[in-house]
């Protein structure tokens, strides 16, 4: 696509139209109440909640775009001045509310822009999914794709967030005297914490903020504000800490709860050997649902972890890039501790590869090669691997042969273990 014609979540001058997936803050950085450099277009959702997030904001700026109807805006070409027109559709993503995938045909072929999205391969909403994108495709080859890529690494396996949700009723239900935390951000998971609420027939504590937004969104029966009525509250992910649950169980007896796709672990506090102190940094602790394993993960005596992610996890990625094959793929997460360039592991479903079978075969023989690294580090942790990598060369699958700068080139990028804030 030329520069100059449309910018999805920068909000940076120089384009006619801009694009917004979410309101996660991550994805809005630089738009502000003030930002007024083109129409904006959004899903409606998001158009509601937009003045929760800037109260000030020219709303008549606002371009709302209902799910699955293509929609045409036209644009003037930078280098030749001639008009032009653009389509583009909003499709569910899935990740959070309002949280949309664009598609866009145009003169410059067509895009997909994933945004933050979970593409579950089970249920009747992932097979609407499925059905309403190879609708809108038709056919159509997908000439460059902007893929979620925040866990594209073979290590990370979800389950469905129905699942990891009974896991957490389960998790409350299974201490019927204590008080419960659960952290979250101030969008997203309100499934999660529907079905709590149904499942165990109780109301859910939210700050002031939070509970704002569950009235915009509909819910205006479920939530509130008044710790009397319930003995489960949801609570700011930044709060969410090891102090806060100490301090509140010299009161009440309290659990908290981190549903999240990272695999929390309690770090402790500097010369004090004990699991005790604020900070969570992620570590690779692999969670099968099968056998005794749940998903569920207990790091402290009063926190669990437990695989709930509004990301997709790696078999989905793998799932959703069969489906869409496009002829180029760039991963728009660059500072994952989680990912791998999208790349290395499905160039083989990309078309650019496929003019050069020698290529196709070295990057082949490079993501088996990934594969070993990612998931040497994750078990044995990132110096082991380097160790292990101290000869003159790493052999790769294949018999091609990976220098030791490139690998541990590669590890750096996805294998890496370390915090990442982001929202989930």
């Amino acid at each position: 696509m030329e520069n100059g014609l449309i910018s999805v979540d920068r909000w940076t001058a120089g384009s006619q139209v801009y694009f917004l997936t979410h309101l996660h803050s991550d994805h809005t950085q630089g738009l502000t109440s003030g930002w007024a450099r083109g129409p904006l277009f959004c899903s409606r959702l998001t158009a509601k909640l937009f003045p929760t997030r800037f109260p000030d904001f020219d709303l008549t700026l606002l371009r709302v775009l209902d799910i699955g109807v293509w929609n045409s805006v036209p644009l003037v070409s930078p280098s030749s001045g001639s008009r032009t027109v653009a389509r583009v559709m909003a499709i569910d993503a899935h990740h959070c509310p309002g949280a949309v995938m664009f598609l866009f045909r145009g003169d410059f072929g067509c895009l997909l822009y994933t945004g933050d999205f979970r593409w579950e391969t089970t249920g009747e909403r992932a097979k609407m999914a499925r059905a309403m994108l190879v609708n809108a495709l038709n056919g159509r080859t997908v000439d460059n794709l902007h893929l979620d890529n925040t866990y594209c690494n073979p290590s990370y396996d979800f389950p469905p967030r129905e699942v990891a949700a009974q896991e957490i009723v389960n998790l409350i239900a299974s201490h019927p005297k204590h008080d419960v935390v659960i952290g979250i951000d101030s969008l997203g998971k309100e499934d999660l914490l529907l079905h709590i609420a149904l499942s165990l027939g109780i109301k859910i504590w939210v700050w002031p903020e939070r509970l704002q937004t569950m009235h915009i969104l509909g819910f205006h029966d479920t939530f509130t504000t008044k710790t009397s009525l319930t003995r489960v509250r949801a609570v700011p992910r930044y709060s969410f800490s090891i102090e806060t649950l100490e301090a509140l169980n010299a009161t009440r007896p309290t659990i908290g709860i981190m549903p999240s796709g990272l695999p929390w672990v309690v770090r402790p506090v500097k010369g004090d050997a004990n699991l005790s102190g604020s900070h969570l940094t992620a570590r690779y602790k692999k969670r099968q649902l099968s056998g005794s394993s749940t998903g569920v993960e207990k790091l402290h005596q009063y926190m669990y972890s437990v695989l709930y992610s509004d990301h997709s996890c790696f078999s989905e990625i793998q799932e959703f890039m069969e489906l869409v094959q496009p002829t180029i793929v760039k991963g728009i997460v660059c500072s994952s501790a989680c990912y791998v360039e999208p790349l290395y592991f499905f160039g083989r479903l990309c078309g650019v590869f496929s003019v050069d079978s020698h290529v196709q075969t070295k990057r082949r023989s490079e993501r088996a090669a990934d594969v070993e690294i990612n998931k040497s580090a994750a078990e044995s942790g990132v110096e082991a691997v380097r160790k292990k990598m101290r000869s003159r060369a790493y052999y790769a699958a294949g018999g091609v042969k990976v220098s030791r700068t490139s690998v541990l080139r590669r590890l750096s990028r996805g294998a890496k273990i370390m915090d990442n804030d982001s929202a989930d």
